[in-house]
């Protein structure tokens, strides 16, 4: 409870007045809450099943993921959530306090959480991988060899970098930097190169969307001494790559592009190109897209937008990479709109609008700079305040 409040900039007070916004029952007054709270808070009592599905609220979360039942056995409850309880494991299970079992099947969930990421409903996904993100961390409060130790500290880092991109996704800064902090505190106590790479990815993601290109660019180059030439240098150089081509520098953009290639070529083709934190081939298209169209080569954004598209849909035409394909369709609105094609634009604009997983900040960050074209070319067209219409709404929801 503190952890979350903390993550929130909270105090008690803040909390308690959170609790009684999401209550539809009469509360007590404040100082018996405020009371009632400072207790949970310090373990000495543990909240009732009145008030724990009203807390779990207050934190934009449900009873379960936020109090976790206790069980006897921490195997058991390990192995239960992911589906691999089998008798062969729960025997195996009962040798010691974490089996390899029990962290060979954290290490498939970690996978498949990150995995699950660019499709799954972010709410559900969230309460899934913060309820992972406890259960892991509590195995360090066991007995662990000093490998096991390292690799629970590299899953809960996995998790926690997941469980910050999907806090961003919805909006929630000051909870995900606090995540973002905590999974790169992971990543250095195991010192986990990629791990820390990513935090600092994550930093600069941040700054792009927020329109601190300079910072962005800060958070790479502080990044880059402990990467080497790991996956992520791929996307911090895509990160620099799209800072430096809102600041107008085509020299860097090309230097940037010219050192996410130069990684990607040495590095071995990945198995399971759907995990989040796993670059490849066709992402670098999505990359190149987004410079080019800030840059103003219009056809080879457009034939990097249409390449984006194919890669991002599946031959039975389910789309795979929904955020990617926003950005896509953004980007055709902006070929269209300078083309003088405002009724493709709009098109384009409000198909990306509308899908239906997204990360809110990168969308309404790309989408703000396709409404700018239009209405620096069409400023008192119906289209336009149509569109321009449909986006505040989108803010405001």
């Amino acid at each position: 409870m503190r952890a979350e409040r903390d993550a929130r900039g909270w105090s008690q007070a803040d909390a308690v007045r959170a609790m009684r916004t999401k209550s539809s029952h009469n509360l007590p007054t404040d100082s018996t809450l405020l009371r009632n709270w400072r207790r949970w808070e310090s373990g000495e009592s543990r909240p009732d099943d009145f008030y724990a599905p009203i807390i779990a609220a207050a934190f934009d979360t449900v009873t379960a993921a936020f109090f976790p039942k206790s069980r006897p056995n921490r195997d058991d409850e390990m192995l239960s959530a992911t589906g691999m309880d089998t008798l062969e494991f729960i025997g195996r299970l009962r040798m010691s306090d974490v089996s390899h079992a029990t962290l060979d099947a954290i290490r498939i969930t970690a996978d498949r959480l990150c995995s699950e990421y660019p499709c799954t409903d972010p709410h559900e996904l969230h309460a899934e991988g913060s309820a992972w993100l406890r259960r892991i961390t509590s195995l360090l409060d066991g007995r662990l060899t000093l490998a096991q130790h390292r690799e629970v500290l590299v899953l809960a880092g996995w998790v926690a970098l997941l469980v910050g991109c999907v806090d961003y996704d919805l909006g929630w800064r000051t909870a995900a930097e606090a995540t973002r902090r905590a999974a790169l505190s992971l990543g250095q106590e195991a010192e986990h190169a990629e791990i820390i790479g990513w935090g600092m990815e994550m930093a600069a993601w941040f700054a792009l969307t927020q329109g601190n290109y300079r910072g962005a660019i800060d958070a790479v180059q502080a990044a880059c001494p402990s990467i080497g030439n790991l996956g992520v240098g791929v996307q911090l150089s895509a990160q620099r790559a799209k800072a430096w081509a809102r600041i107008g520098d085509r020299r860097e953009v090309e230097t940037a592009l010219a050192q996410g290639r130069s990684i990607l070529d040495n590095l071995q083709h990945p198995t399971n190109l759907d995990n989040h934190f796993v670059v490849d081939p066709q992402k670098f298209d999505f990359y190149a897209m987004d410079c080019c169209r800030v840059a103003g080569d219009d056809r080879l954004a457009e034939s990097y937008a249409r390449q984006v598209l194919r890669n991002s849909t599946a031959p039975d035409g389910t789309i795979r990479k929904p955020m990617r394909v926003s950005e896509a369709h953004l980007t055709l609105a902006v070929v269209a709109v300078r083309d003088g094609d405002l009724e493709l634009a709009v098109d384009e604009a409000m198909r990306a609008l509308a899908g239906k997983r997204r990360s809110l900040p990168s969308l309404m960050w790309i989408a703000g700079e396709t409404a700018r074209e239009m209405i620096e070319r069409f400023p008192g067209d119906p289209r336009t305040r149509s569109y321009l219409e449909q986006l505040r709404a989108l803010a405001a929801s």
